[in-house]
């Protein structure tokens, strides 16, 4: 990824050229062999990091005036902190390959042209600055440079994504996102809400992510689901949904698989590896054979749903979500929380989706997984969550 970089960004290039030990982590510049003065006046090596910035796919610039720096405040000469210096302490977590950089600060300095701050025009200039700030009393006192030339790269290049996340960089959570890195999720059904449940974890960086529907993509599909509708010679309309959706993210993300099948005991094999999984179905009688599929191959899943009834001049009801942990899914469905039969009158009943609600139930079955992950605070064993629309409340429970 460095060599990427540095053909396509002529400061990078002059960094490396210098002879700055530079690598690539999680979308962050990381400049190693950094010399300082400590407290005590000795000799101390840290490292910079800095955020990157990505235009476009190849081509960088620096987020903004700011720096991190992997060590305590650095002295001058006349045994004080370095003057200049904003900023303070700080964390940032990078990945496992730059164990040896741990950031506790954050430092702050603005260059300024004709007495008014001013931006800095690229990453070496900027670089260039902070070391003649923090480096300059070392290089003075011990006759040490930053120049050390040495080969650092080897960070994180592999990704599920075939864009660079500057999202998660930007928002300083790549560790947190690093907790999916390992999860194979199965979406079936890929109706409604199914559709949007696909639509957000694509852009979660999961492993793999498995999409099942048997069914075709008519109009009605296109009113309550996400993304774009290809109207050219009507290319959408009348195709499996696995072939529509597969696709709309093919060109997002590696790692996607979305197959024209109903999940049942002949296809059982599907699921194998899965980590977590999603349940979107409309039928209680499919839901009933998908649930026990995924209890007895132990894997943990969300089943989600909504009962919708229009009653005068409104629509009132409630979006479900509920979770089946893998060691206790029998206990959850002991219940009743989820409608395992079809109503004999099944036949003639309205099926009221909204896109809306259908968005919003997708967002809360994520929102729930991330929470079990460990990406958003929350109450883990919380097994139920139902929205009522009548006074948008939100109820929760559990086992007990």
């Amino acid at each position: 990824m460095l060599k990427t970089l540095a053909s396509h960004n002529p400061d990078i290039q002059r960094l490396l050229e210098k002879g700055y030990a530079l690598a690539i982590d999680s979308d962050y510049l990381i400049v190693r062999d950094i010399p300082y003065l400590d407290s005590t006046g000795q000799l101390q090596w840290s490292a910079f990091v800095g955020k990157l910035v990505f235009e476009d796919q190849t081509k960088v610039c620096p987020e903004d005036h700011q720096i991190h720096f992997a060590a305590p405040r650095p002295f001058g000469l006349d045994g004080q902190v370095v003057r200049g210096l904003g900023g303070g302490e700080a964390q940032l977590n990078l990945s496992e390959h730059c164990r040896d950089v741990v950031v506790n600060q954050r430092f702050s300095h603005k260059l300024k042209e004709g007495g008014q701050p001013r931006p800095y025009v690229d990453h070496f200039e900027k670089i260039e600055s902070y070391v003649a700030m923090v480096c300059g009393p070392a290089m003075a006192r011990f006759e040490v440079t930053p120049y050390t030339f040495r080969d650092c790269e080897g960070g994180t290049t592999n990704s599920v994504f075939k864009l660079r996340d500057t999202l998660t960089s930007r928002a300083e959570i790549s560790d947190l996102a690093r907790l999916f890195e390992n999860d194979v999720i199965a979406i079936i059904g890929l109706g409604g809400t199914g559709g949007y449940l696909l639509d957000f974890m694509v852009k979660t960086p999961v492993r793999e992510i498995r999409g099942f529907d048997p069914d075709s993509f008519f109009v009605h599909n296109a009113f309550r689901s996400p993304g774009r509708l290809d109207m050219e010679d009507g290319a959408e309309l009348r195709q499996s949904k696995a072939d529509v959706y597969r696709k709309r993210y093919e060109n997002f993300r590696h790692g996607l698989i979305i197959k024209p099948l109903f999940i049942d005991e002949l296809s059982a094999s599907e699921l194998d590896g899965v980590t977590f999984a999603f349940v979107s179905v409309d039928k209680g009688s499919s839901r009933k054979s998908i649930i026990d599929l995924l209890i007895a191959k132990n894997i943990p899943f969300i089943d989600v749903g909504m009962g919708l009834k229009r009653h005068g001049e409104s629509i009132s009801g409630t979006v479900r979500t509920t979770y089946f942990p893998h060691d206790t899914g029998n206990s959850v469905r002991n219940k009743g929380y989820v409608p395992e039969t079809d109503p004999p009158d099944d036949v003639y009943r309205s099926n009221i989706q909204i896109a809306e609600l259908n968005g919003l139930n997708a967002a809360l079955a994520i929102l729930r997984f991330k929470q079990i992950r460990g990406f958003y605070a929350g109450p883990v064993p919380l097994n139920q969550l139902l929205l009522t629309l009548d006074n948008v409340s939100l109820l929760g429970a559990n086992e007990d």
